[in-house]
């Protein structure tokens, strides 16, 4: 996992390395919540692993996923690594399984005497989709009937992007992905024959000590080619009516999901409407805190904000119903969340979003792409941000 340098209070790492699993925790939906409690208070010691956004059917009973999956991802899967590197301050702390000072001082030695891997070609193959753009729009325009019906406010509705029987190296993938658009949640993760190739712009939450924040984007603006107009989007996307409501429902969303689980009167807005820029675009970006109550545990602080509300819409239950209608594709890991949990039961985890998917096995792979619909959304233009999310992966793979 690597911040790529970008600068943030809440940044505890700049990157993290955890490698060869001592024991693992795979389920799915069902007991999984309750499985990485008890694994986590079995062992107190570090954990990492993601959290699939299949795990709705479990927050909330009733919900099921028969879309296709063409990835096949647990729905929960966590590993206990004999290797953890912390990268701090110009400094490496590594620490593991039964490993003293000298230990460490070999890994250390052995990694100053690695030679750097070379990338190797990417082209991955035409990149073909479910929805093409005249489905995706009557799509969106049957979603829009749902929110004048009341049925929902805002639903994030998405599309997979995908290519059938293909080779590609994951390592080398994720290198040019993260050197074209690097980002503070990005991350190369492998189980097995399933990688992640992760350049995630986005925080799902974070617990240090009582403390949880959650750091939801709503709102997104093409950048421009030069310093002037560049600062003008910035003020666009900030001024912008539609992106504004988009982004206070999503934070009154997280608020209600934080307060199941925190003190009365600790839930606050840190930061409303802030504006920050990545390689391809300016996003709408709001902080929200809380103080969790005593006795609460990780996994009830993770699971009553799960799914997050930036992936789904309100209300959550109504969306989900019709985000599992209207898409073609289960999100499995996408739009779910990858990170770590400290032996003290710390925690942080970012969003799975602009991240490619790859299962070896089935030569298999997968990228999807949304955009929050409200009963104002221009069709065309939300048709338009799934294609501006997807620019980078698409480029990388199509060569």
């Amino acid at each position: 996992m690597d911040n790529n340098n970008y600068a943030s209070i809440y940044h505890q790492n700049e990157a993290i390395l955890a490698a060869d699993a001592l024991d693992t925790l795979a389920c799915n939906a069902g007991n999984a919540f309750p499985s990485l409690l008890q694994y986590h208070n079995t062992h107190r010691d570090w954990l990492f692993g993601h959290l699939a956004y299949d795990l709705k059917n479990e927050v909330f009973p009733g919900l099921y996923s028969d879309n296709r999956d063409g990835i096949g991802w647990a729905d929960l899967f966590f590993f206990r690594p004999r290797i953890v590197m912390l990268l701090r301050n110009n400094e490496v702390q590594i620490g593991g399984w039964e490993m003293d000072e000298a230990a460490a001082r070999v890994i250390y030695a052995q990694c100053l005497a690695a030679k750097e891997e070379k990338i190797q070609a990417i082209p991955a193959g035409k990149v073909r989709a479910h929805l093409d753009r005249q489905q995706y729009l009557s799509a969106v325009n049957s979603l829009q009937q749902h929110i004048h019906r009341g049925d929902c406010y805002e639903v994030n509705f998405c599309r997979e992007n995908f290519i059938e029987d293909t080779i590609v190296h994951p390592l080398s993938l994720f290198k040019r992905l993260n050197s074209v658009s690097p980002s503070p949640f990005a991350a190369y993760y492998r189980t097995n024959d399933h990688y992640l190739v992760c350049s995630s712009p986005e925080r799902f939450l974070q617990k240090k000590g009582p403390v949880v924040i959650s750091q939801p984007i709503k709102g997104t603006i093409r950048r421009a080619d030069t310093p002037a107009a560049d600062d003008e989007r910035r003020r666009e996307l900030q001024q912008n009516s539609k992106e504004r409501a988009e982004n206070v429902m999503v934070v009154d969303l997280v608020r209600n999901d934080l307060s199941h689980t925190a003190t009365r009167g600790s839930v606050h807005v840190a930061e409303l409407f802030g504006i920050y820029s990545f390689a391809q675009v300016h996003h709408m970006i709001s902080t929200v805190t809380a103080t969790l109550e005593e006795g609460v545990s990780f996994t009830d602080a993770i699971s009553q904000a799960f799914p997050m509300g930036s992936m789904t819409g309100a209300p959550k239950l109504s969306v989900m119903q019709l985000i599992e209608q209207y898409e073609q594709s289960r999100r499995g890991l996408f739009s779910g969340a990858l990170g770590y949990i400290t032996p003290e039961g710390d925690f942080d985890f970012n969003v799975v979003i602009r991240s490619i998917l790859y299962n070896a096995g089935r030569k298999y792979l997968s990228f999807q792409t949304g955009s929050a619909i409200t009963y104002y959304a221009d069709p065309v233009k939300e048709w338009e941000e799934c294609l501006l999310k997807a620019e980078a992966m698409k480029n990388i793979l199509e060569g």
